[in-house]
């Protein structure tokens, strides 16, 4: 049951948004009664946060899926915000799910601690392209930065003020802002 209540919140969020999962919709469309939810997750957070985690898992599945380990640490970290911005664009519902304040601040199912490896990894590869900088300060800048792209693209503010129809140079020069400029090609 557990399993079917998060199943049927991944498909509502993808399907409706985040403002759609209602404890009441959820157990309608699990085909249980409005109360069933309450016996597996004590609050609406920790559901939302079980829900959450699922988008989580799926976005560093698709990371793992595209990442290239013999690829330069720069190119995996633009392959790594490409991932990221098209998982923002493909699953609004669930991305917006992802990042809510109160999830992550509650600390319900431990979904902070879900989100951490990703950044991680993030980390670890500015680390090895910026030597001398404080990887954790330029990944979090990095990351603000795509979130802000994400958001800002998804609300149409960027196609108006750039007059852009695709976020790639906005991308080209988020990188380039934080990580230095790309060396070309030989």
């Amino acid at each position: 049951m557990r399993g079917r209540l998060v199943r049927v919140g991944v498909e509502l969020v993808n399907a409706e948004g985040a403002q759609a999962l209602s404890l009441r919709e959820i157990a309608r469309r699990a085909g249980v009664s409005h109360g069933a939810p309450r016996r597996h997750f004590p609050t609406h957070l920790d559901l939302l946060s079980a829900i959450a985690r699922q988008g989580f898992a799926e976005l560093a599945a698709r990371v793992a899926a595209e990442d290239r380990e013999g690829a330069g640490p720069r190119e995996r970290i633009a392959l790594l915000a490409r991932v990221y911005l098209d998982y923002a664009g493909s699953r609004r519902g669930m991305y917006e799910l992802m990042f809510r304040h109160d999830l992550l601040e509650s600390g319900r199912l431990g979904l902070r601690e879900t989100s951490l490896p990703l950044f991680a990894r993030l980390t670890e590869l500015v680390a090895r392209v910026r030597p001398g900088a404080d990887p954790v300060a330029v990944a979090g800048a990095l990351w603000a930065n795509l979130h802000g792209i994400a958001q800002l693209w998804h609300w149409g503010s960027l196609r108006l003020a750039t007059g852009g129809a695709d976020p790639a140079p906005l991308l080209a020069a988020a990188l380039d802002a934080h990580l230095g400029p790309a060396e070309p090609a030989p």
